[in-house]
């Protein structure tokens, strides 16, 4: 008897499909879950969107999962008596200035065990079983020093000098608690250094120059940091007239500042930030535009040049000077790939 040929396109991977393509917009903040990060251009990269992490449709429901994780633990925080308060849709947020801010998991007016009159910031993280392991093993500050330093920052936005650290494995549903102490000078250190990336206009130095660093290894900036490849988004924060300021954004083109919202697409005008390309820059006559040397060629980026989408689509293109050729038939043709 013949057997039925299994189908091309599987269940699974039409699922992953199609949370690939539910793709969120990057955070316009630099959250409190990453000031622990142990690279300044890895966070500066982010902040400025111009490396943007793609993953794929497994490990997003992986990221769902650990979402979803939150009401069970919740539940049975409250089901031991601790009164736990704005989780969910009513989190509160801290904000450190600067564009740096959080949201809580949740607060704990009391009832934890052990400390049942003191308050604490809680905090819910889900881990396969290697990495609870190691959290059982070393305890959340050697293990999971992002999460602790993310903690600390809570702390200090609430003032409040407890947190509650619950972890459950994936795996076989352990649960791990710690209760980690206030630090204030850790966290006013990490939250000074995520200030400090966030307004910096110019490209921290990576973490190491070596590509088979092993905090490099499988970095999302990886090819940007050691293959000299250039960013891919053309986007505001990618645009040299784009500076941070404290309390918002300026365009130095427009003279304005610049809603978040408009930042995900831009202007025509946008010119790539020169840390975010690997070519040589001859300089701007007007202010407006500048010319990149790609393949040993110029190309103009900005008003009257090329869109720095263009270039980011397809910069030998650009450099071959195609579009002009195709310009004589399709007066608009862009480069786009």
């Amino acid at each position: 008897m013949t057997a039925i040929p299994p189908p091309a396109t599987t269940i699974a991977s039409l699922i992953d499909a199609y949370h690939e393509q539910r793709k969120d917009k990057p955070r316009p903040h630099l959250g409190a879950s990453l000031l622990g990060h142990h690279c300044d251009r890895w966070l500066w990269l982010s902040f400025r969107w111009a490396v943007q992490e793609q993953f794929p449709g497994r490990i997003l429901r992986v990221f769902r999962r650990g979402h979803m994780e939150e009401d069970t633990i919740v539940s049975d925080l409250r089901a031991i008596g601790v009164d736990l308060r704005h989780t969910g849709k009513t989190q509160r947020r801290v904000l450190f200035g600067a564009h740096v801010s959080g949201s809580l998991d949740g607060i704990a007016e009391r009832g934890v065990p052990g400390a049942e009159k003191t308050r604490h910031v809680v905090e819910f993280k889900t881990h396969s079983k290697k990495s609870f392991d190691d959290l059982e093993r070393h305890g959340v500050q050697k293990s999971k020093p992002q999460h602790w330093s993310q903690v600390q920052c809570y702390m200090h936005g609430t003032e409040i000098t407890r947190a509650l650290y619950v972890a459950i494995c994936k795996d076989d549903d352990r649960i791990y608690t710690e209760r980690v102490k206030y630090e204030r000078e850790a966290a006013e250190d990490v939250i000074a250094r995520g200030r400090s990336i966030t307004l910096a206009d110019r490209m921290p130095p990576p973490i190491s120059t070596d590509p088979s660093w092993y905090q490099c290894k499988f970095c999302a900036a990886h090819s940007f940091c050691h293959e000299r490849q250039p960013t891919k988004f053309a986007n505001c924060r990618t645009c040299a007239h784009f500076t941070v300021r404290e309390t918002d954004f300026l365009c130095e083109r427009w003279g304005d500042a610049v809603p978040v919202d408009f930042q995900h697409t831009g202007c025509d005008s946008h010119v790539l930030h020169p840390d975010l390309v690997p070519w040589p820059m001859e300089g701007s006559e007007d202010g407006l535009s500048v010319t990149w040397v790609i393949d040993g060629k110029p190309v103009l980026n900005g008003e009257g040049g090329y869109k720095s989408r263009e270039i980011v689509a397809n910069p030998e293109a650009c450099a071959s000077g195609i579009r002009e050729e195709v310009r004589e038939h399709f007066p608009d043709a862009e480069v786009i790939g």
